[in-house]
């Protein structure tokens, strides 16, 4: 196993007095698929937003590559390797696909990246090329989740995190997002999934991290997890 690409120790985050998240640990060896598991509530998005620098933490660590970046800029955070596919894709929905992409592409240092990363974006999603010049508002909700993924690839990300990337969607787009997913990663792209779908999550991951109302409680790999009888009856309706 490789080192931790990204490691989170103890992470708080706080809305005012309400607490989001208060006390998640986890690892994110380079080259792997972790699955960040838990019901809605639990901490899963508010995790994410925070190692993206959408959201301030309150207290704890959050490394990546072994730099602390906990209270950087979103913008910072970016350019350094690290991007997010969120939950609801937060599109501009009145701009075309092609500057949907092309806005992903804002926080490279090499601008000349650009036109290769437009073309490797087109060639995993082909639906994206056929609607480039499509209002993003337009699109069915797999476009969208595709149009969300491509965004963030145009970063040139080290580590792509997925927000919940199969809610509200067909099975046979799950499955081919799926697809898309497993490919990168064998294309040596690090994966932190937040995911809705415990099954479809640990079937995918290597490792695992659980969260209930905030906190983290189980860690392993995603095999050792798939047989917890913790995670069996909480999660996955297995007594």
């Amino acid at each position: 196993m490789s080192g931790a690409l990204l490691r989170i120790e103890h992470l708080e985050v706080r809305y005012g007095d309400l607490i989001g998240v208060s006390d998640v640990s986890l690892e994110v060896p380079e080259g792997s698929v972790v699955a960040l598991l838990g019901s809605n509530g639990g901490g899963k998005t508010t995790t994410l937003n925070a190692i993206a620098g959408l959201i301030p933490v309150h207290s704890g660590s959050i490394s990546f590559r072994g730099e602390e970046i906990a209270g950087q800029k979103a913008f910072a955070i970016v350019r350094k390797g690290l991007a997010l596919s969120p939950e609801g894709w937060r599109l501009f929905v009145q701009q075309s696909v092609e500057n949907n992409l092309m806005l992903g592409a804002t926080p490279l240092h090499d601008k000349s990246k650009q036109a290769a990363l437009l073309e490797r974006v087109y060639e995993i999603f082909p639906r994206l090329k056929e609607r480039r010049n499509q209002r993003a508002g337009t699109m069915s909700g797999g476009e969208r989740q595709m149009l969300a993924v491509g965004r963030a690839l145009m970063s040139d990300p080290k580590l792509l995190m997925l927000d919940e990337p199969s809610l509200g969607l067909a099975p046979a787009v799950v499955e081919s997002m799926y697809e898309t997913f497993g490919r990168l990663h064998r294309e040596g792209l690090t994966i932190l999934l937040a995911e809705q779908s415990i099954e479809l999550a640990l079937e995918v991951s290597d490792f695992a991290t659980v969260l209930q109302v905030g906190k983290s409680v189980l860690s392993g790999t995603a095999a050792a997890l798939a047989q917890d009888p913790q995670v069996q009856k909480a999660y996955l309706g297995v007594d």
